[in-house]
């Protein structure tokens, strides 16, 4: 049985004048991407390309709409010579044309660390 995690936002308070909801800092990201998930009664399947990336979520352009609270299966090419990164569970969250922001809900123990030495090996030198 694999073995899987169920990925959460931490609770930190914000202003309710806060425009900002993110909780989690995001960092740049560039690498591919494919997405799928059902829009009614049709299966969508679309690619694309991680523009940022945090322990919580993603943003996304992508060649497919989705809309605001779409469930979606990910699978994350991360350039490190290892089979896609899958995300068995994420929901759009926001959408801005061909861009979304997706909230990661659940993944595996091993894709966690490896979405988390990612995340650390790409951070470095940004603010």
């Amino acid at each position: 049985m694999k073995q899987v995690k169920h990925l959460r936002q931490p609770e930190t308070p914000y202003s309710s004048h806060s425009i900002e909801r993110r909780r989690m800092r995001r960092t740049r990201a560039s690498f591919g991407l494919m997405y799928s998930g059902v829009n009614e009664d049709d299966v969508l399947i679309g690619d694309g390309s991680a523009v940022d990336l945090s322990e919580g979520g993603l943003g996304i352009h992508g060649n497919c709409p989705v809309n605001v609270g779409m469930e979606l299966t990910l699978f994350l090419y991360l350039l490190d010579d290892e089979e896609p990164l899958f995300v068995s569970e994420a929901t759009v969250a926001w959408t801005a044309g061909s861009l979304f922001g997706v909230e990661v809900k659940e993944v595996s123990l091993h894709d966690v660390d490896r979405m988390l030495s990612f995340l650390r090996a790409h951070s470095v030198g940004q603010a």
